[in-house]
């Protein structure tokens, strides 16, 4: 396809949460991303990274005439990629820690899918040997 631009990857997607400490505490505790605040943008929204991707919070409240745009919108899911040998560590954790998770197998990819505080589903994805197969 003859595109005047590329993407790079996906940057981050943005979900509204009921609590913002107890997302934040969770998406580092949990998934062990980075919390990244910026001083200029003031309590919100909260970044939490690995790597180049991230997921902004934002505080759900549709009262608040201080959050712009959509209040209601919810994402169905977003997926973070892993290595074959994290997404068993990552399973092995979720065990652990007794964290409530389903497991799909995809035939291309492997998924584990989980629920944050909110219910938003995230997802952990890694790709298996039948991807190689298409090349």
């Amino acid at each position: 396809m003859n595109h005047p631009f590329e993407i790079e990857f996906l940057d981050h997607v943005a979900i509204r949460v009921s609590d913002m400490h107890k997302s934040e505490q969770w998406y580092a505790d949990v998934l062990g991303l980075e919390v990244l605040k910026f001083e200029e943008w003031g309590d919100f929204p909260v970044f939490m990274v690995s790597g180049s991707f991230g997921v902004a919070l934002f505080p759900a409240n549709l009262q608040d005439p201080k959050i712009p745009r959509s209040k209601n919108v919810r994402i169905d899911h977003f997926a973070f990629r892993v290595t074959p040998a994290a997404f068993r560590k990552a399973l092995a954790f979720f065990d652990k820690k007794g964290i409530k998770h389903e497991i799909q197998d995809h035939h291309y990819f492997e998924s584990v899918y989980l629920l944050d505080p909110d219910g938003h589903i995230v997802e952990l994805t890694t790709p298996t040997p039948a991807i190689k197969d298409q090349n």
